[in-house]
């Protein structure tokens, strides 16, 4: 059964005597592709202080530590954990011994796992180079260092600005002989990073040397690091704090204050105190060491972000760039909202309700300062990374289960906002009821995802009594059923009005976010009985589960490294896939859900440096290891139902924040959980639900045409009527085929009857310009096709947004085709249109050749264009290498050089390290 409530035993006076820290290994992750980093920090803290062992932003490195490196270039603090783009990184200290270096190459050092430790607020290594032992550990916005130099001579510690990502502005101001204030604004995935730091020794420091000349003691010098020196003895410690503030040199220097002496052990046990409260929300037994391990490590991984973002005033960098003050709320950053929302923020909702609506609040003033809620938002940065407004799940299920503490309607308004924008397809999606290809790339997976978050809209309508909008939204989350393919049953891409052809549901390409059309035909948590229905039933809805989990665990189309723990085409190591174990419990089949739970539980999760199947992301993967094992879990965050299975551990017992305890036992069956029961339930039955008319498919067989194209239609329900319009005619009944001989923009919908008549949708067909034909002597990439060959001469020009599949993709080759004018003609120009977008690792050719023949045989170049544009443009650039000739002749020649191997200065270097070319349209004159 899926509605079900925890059975629980009211228990008060809990304490938190037991050690749960113990249990942390702050280890797992740190290998294979989990992304997370084993460094000192507090729970939900500002600082992160870690090893650096990787500088270069490479995927694997994005935490800065990997558990295969043996170098270590310093030790900042800032750090994400278990995402996929490399940020942060601040602040980079590096002690060492003898003559100083700003070279990372000289100052960084060996180090060795078998003289590292970690553990739950505290880090220590010994640095194998300059012999030096480093303990680390910190304070909320405090990280305090202690280094040991084990042999006599100049000790050194280098601040280091000027690595990972882009520095766009370092300052350094000596205020004395113990106190530096820094300043390091930077460009990576947040565009305009601040983080200012006051750095404050135990013993006053005899040199500093600065990496530019000082413009003056006592002022602020613009440069890219400086070195610290001090003469020392063997045995001598250094004791470093360094303060974090998003807002000034001030606001660092009043978080300085959360630590005002110079005891490191008592600083350790007091952040091991932070988060024996934290983890002591959930206890559970087992006398297995190593679940423990995977549990409390995972519940410690939820709990490293989001990162409190305002000072100890409650000063915060707002959306707008300006300083605010935080009232009745503590401001947040790093919300990784694509992956979290799933299970982490429904787990705070459980265990941190407090927290919860801080986070909303901070959101509301997100959508204040910058006019939207926060998609992917990273120090007071919208990133744009991922896709959905899924800040409208977070509010609604919080709303759902009558967390209080934010403002209800200022939610609501935002999240309204947020949700009818002109963007990323929105337009298209209001418009048609779906994305195509043709609007935005990514179609199938924002499609889905907004339906989603609109019913979640819609859920807050219902709480709000709002019934004019909870129609409007309660409509707009069937969007899904407007890409559901009732043959194949998959919901998969459209283009132009008709299914994208070919299809391949394994086929990992640009129509899903990190995904495939398996992973994504089952992401209707919104309406799972009508998902159910349009397979047509339990039956067949189980077979088409069954035939996921028991497919080829393996993926086509482009290389996706998200895309891992694979369970036939479930994917574990990446966030859609998360809820469908649970789907079994829909139709009635428990068993089958607790039998992929307890694998992914058992085989996925392991008490070892590559213990993660995926990236962490944030806390969703840890997040569903902590729910899934206590037995539970919410496939509809803001519905009001958890889903059931067997808990994994032999007690389980709840620590809530009203100083009362509940406990899990094995087969007890759930009752009440505080707001388990939603407060919308008898709300959201003031009316019947709205539904939708699915749109009907428009069949042909491509987009631009020689002579003729004939049209079809088809419709799921082969009893309704379709009607159609051609160049704003007049609609009329579709009885028999089409045939279009011009030029056309067709528009048609689906009758069903006076009551349910689908969106008006269009299509535009195109006749060529010209009758050439033409031959590639390469080989295309497979996902960017363009259509075909034939794409590259149809007068249909692709733009900038590559993605949407309008551009030929050319890796590791060069381009040649050739095409025959069916005649020879006097040719006045040539041009053919390429795109560069070196993020992606598309780059201009070198150089464009063109030729002219008149037997297909024996060709004469008759220009050569050199490319102009820099490949360090990170700018999507088209350009057209054009030339005007004076010669004549049938066939025409492209040749279109590959820049080559990625440079080193690109991030792709020296993985996956050759650029593509990608071309769209040729045309001769």
């Amino acid at each position: 059964m899926r509605n079900f409530l925890l059975s629980l035993l009211f228990i008060a006076n809990y304490s938190f005597a037991q050690d749960y820290s113990k249990h942390v290994n702050p280890f797992i992750g740190t290998g294979g592709h989990g992304h997370t980093f084993p460094g000192a920090t507090t729970p939900y803290g500002m600082v992160q202080l870690s090893p650096d062992t990787r500088i270069d932003g490479s995927w694997d490195g994005c935490s800065g530590y990997h558990y295969s490196d043996n170098l270590i270039y310093g030790f900042s603090h800032t750090h994400l954990n278990g995402t996929g783009v490399s940020d942060y990184g601040d602040i980079m200290l590096m002690p060492t011994i003898g003559e100083p270096s700003f070279d990372n190459k000289v100052y960084s050092s060996t180090f060795s796992h078998d003289n590292e430790k970690a553990s739950a607020g505290f880090y220590s290594v010994k640095l194998d180079k300059h012999n030096i032992d480093v303990r680390l550990t910190t304070s909320t916005r405090v990280g305090f260092h202690e280094y040991t130099f084990n042999k006599t001579g100049q000790a050194n510690i280098i601040l280091d600005l000027n690595h990972r990502d882009k520095l766009l502005e370092g300052r350094i101001r000596v205020i004395d002989d113990k106190t530096v204030e820094v300043l390091r604004r930077s460009e990576a995935w947040a565009t305009n990073q601040y983080v200012y730091a006051r750095i404050e020794f135990n013993v006053s420091i005899d040199k500093v040397l600065a990496s530019k000349i000082s413009k003056g003691h006592g002022e602020a010098v613009e440069t890219k690091g400086m070195v610290f020196s001090k003469q020392v003895k063997k045995g001598e410690k250094i004791l470093v704090k360094v303060s974090l503030s998003p807002t000034s040199y001030e606001g660092a220097k009043l978080n300085s204050s959360e630590i005002k002496h110079w005891d490191f052990e008592k600083v350790k046990k007091d952040t091991e105190a932070l988060w024996n409260k934290e983890l002591s929300k959930i206890e559970v037994t087992s006398s297995d060491k190593d679940k423990l391990a995977i549990f409390y490590t995972a519940l410690y991984h939820t709990m490293m972000q989001p990162n409190i973002a305002q000072d100890l005033d409650g000063k915060y960098r707002g959306r707008d760039n300006e300083i605010h003050t935080a009232e009745g709320f503590d401001y947040y950053t790093v919300f990784s909202l694509w992956d979290t929302f799933r299970a982490a923020h429904p787990l705070y909702t459980l265990i941190d309700k407090k927290r919860t609506s801080d986070y909303i609040n901070t959101f509301i003033k997100q959508y204040e300062q910058g006019g939207r809620l926060p998609v992917w938002e990273l120090a007071s940065n919208e990133t744009d990374c991922m896709i959905g407004y899924h800040s409208v799940s977070v509010i609604a299920d919080a709303m759902v289960k009558g967390i209080q503490g934010f403002d209800y309607e200022k939610a609501f308004e935002a999240s309204k906002a947020s949700a009818m924008r002109d963007v990323l397809g929105l337009e298209a999606y209001k418009k048609n009821g779906f994305i195509s290809i043709d609007d935005d790339h990514e179609s199938v997976s924002k499609t889905v995802e907004y339906a989603y978050d609109d019913w979640c809209i819609a859920q807050m309508a219902a709480i709000l009594e709002n019934h004019e909008d909870y129609q409007y939204f309660m409509k707009r989350s069937q969007n899904w059923k407007n890409l559901f393919d009732w043959e194949t049953g998959f919901i998969r891409p459209k283009k132009n009005g008709g299914w994208e052809k070919p299809f391949d549901p394994k086929e990992v390409n640009n129509n899903f976010t990190e995904g495939n059309a398996w992973q994504y035909t089952f992401f209707v948590p919104q309406d799972i009985k009508g998902m159910i229905e349009a397979y047509g039933g339990p039956e067949k809805f189980e077979a088409k589960l069954d035939e996921m989990f028991n497919s080829e665990s393996k993926t086509t189309g482009r290389e996706q490294v998200d895309v891992t723990g694979l369970i036939g085409q479930y994917a574990h190591g990446n966030e859609p896939s998360h809820h469908m174990a649970y789907l079994y419990d829909y139709i009635g089949k428990p068993e089958k859900t607790n039998e992929k739970v307890k694998y992914i539980l058992d085989n996925f999760y392991k008490n070892t440096p590559d213990g993660l199947i995926g990236n962490e992301d944030c806390g969703q993967m840890s997040a569903w290891y902590v729910l899934s094992s206590m037995g539970m879990y919410q496939v509809t965050p803001a519905g009001n139902s958890w889903n059931k299975t067997k808990p994994y551990f032999e007690k389980i017992k709840l620590n809530l924040e009203n100083n009362t305890s509940k406990s899990i036992l094995i087969g007890s069956e759930i009752k009440s959980i505080e707001y388990f029961d939603s407060v919308a339930t008898e709300i959201l039955a003031y009316a019947a639900d709205p539904t939708i008319t699915q749109v009907p498919v428009i069949q042909a067989k491509s987009k631009s045409f020689k002579n003729e194209l004939p049209i079809n239609f088809k419709a799921w329900n082969k009893n309704a009527k379709i009607f159609y319009s051609i160049n704003n005619s007049k609609f009329e009944l579709f009885e028999k085929e089409i045939l279009l001989k011009e030029s056309a923009n067709i528009r048609f919908y689906l009758y069903e009857n006076q009551y349910n008549i689908s969106d008006t949708i269009s299509a535009q067909f195109f006749k060529k310009p010209n009758d050439y034909t033409i031959e590639i002597k390469s080989k295309f990439n497979s996902q960017y096709h363009a259509g075909g060959a034939e794409g590259l001469i149809d007068g249909i020009y692709g733009n900038e947004n590559w993605r949407k599949g309008e551009w030929q993709g050319y890796q590791s080759q060069d381009f040649e085709a050739v095409i025959d004018l069916n005649e020879s003609k006097k040719i006045k120009n040539i041009s053919a249109n390429f795109l560069q977008d070196t993020r992606s690792w598309i780059l201009m050719p070198i150089k464009v050749e063109f030729y002219i023949s008149e037997d297909n045989v024996t060709f004469k170049k008759v220009a050569t264009i050199d490319n102009s544009v820099d490949p360090k443009e990170y700018n999507t650039v088209i350009k057209g290498f054009s030339s005007d000739i004076d010669a004549k002749g049938r066939f025409v020649k492209i040749k279109a050089y590959n820049f080559g191997k990625l440079p080193e200065w690109h991030q792709g270097y020296p993985s996956n390290g050759d650029a593509f070319i990608f071309i769209d349209e040729i045309t001769v004159k």
